[in-house]
């Protein structure tokens, strides 16, 4: 019985490789680079300090009318609402945002508040406002005031002025 093989160009049969990686080698494969990325951690924790060094020691004097601090290089954590109250009265108006996204949120609540309620707003000359959905409703009813022409009284768009006598 003749054996049917398929023949490669490149020799040997159409079978599966018969040597694989070793464990060994993966194994110190990965222990060499677990050493390397210790060594890489203690050098740059090295040069960095380095580099720290030589910026406190390149640093001019402090100005004399700044304030003196006991530690130049500590950083303070100092609450929002003291820094705030610094900034107002350093900086005149206008001032740029200083917190962008909490800002925005509050002037889109006071948006959303004001289409979706009932409220003044000169209660003295006696303007309020109201909320969006009955302004519509309001409009779709009685329609747009339209200008009045020349001896013609303001009349709603759509509907049609009567004269007297008539």
């Amino acid at each position: 019985m003749t054996e049917n093989r398929i023949q490669h160009p490149h020799g040997g049969g159409g079978d599966y490789e018969h040597e694989d990686l070793s464990t060994r080698s993966v194994f110190w494969f990965l222990i060499s680079m677990a050493i390397i990325c210790v060594l890489m951690y203690f050098l740059l924790h090295g040069v960095f300090a380095v580099l720290n060094r030589y910026d406190h020691a390149s640093q001019g004097p402090q100005h004399p009318l700044a304030p003196a601090v006991a530690e130049p290089n500590v950083r303070r954590a100092t609450p929002y609402a003291k820094t705030q109250a610094a900034l107002e009265k350093t900086f005149p108006e206008p001032r740029l945002e200083e917190d962008e996204r909490s800002q925005m949120r509050v002037f889109r609540l006071k948006e959303e508040q004001q289409l979706h309620t009932y409220g003044w707003v000169d209660e003295k000359a006696g303007v309020a406002h109201i909320p969006i959905e009955r302004a519509m409703e309001l409009v779709a009813e009685r329609g747009l005031p339209v200008r009045a022409q020349a001896g013609e009284s303001a009349v709603p768009a759509g509907k049609t002025a009567t004269k007297a006598g008539n």
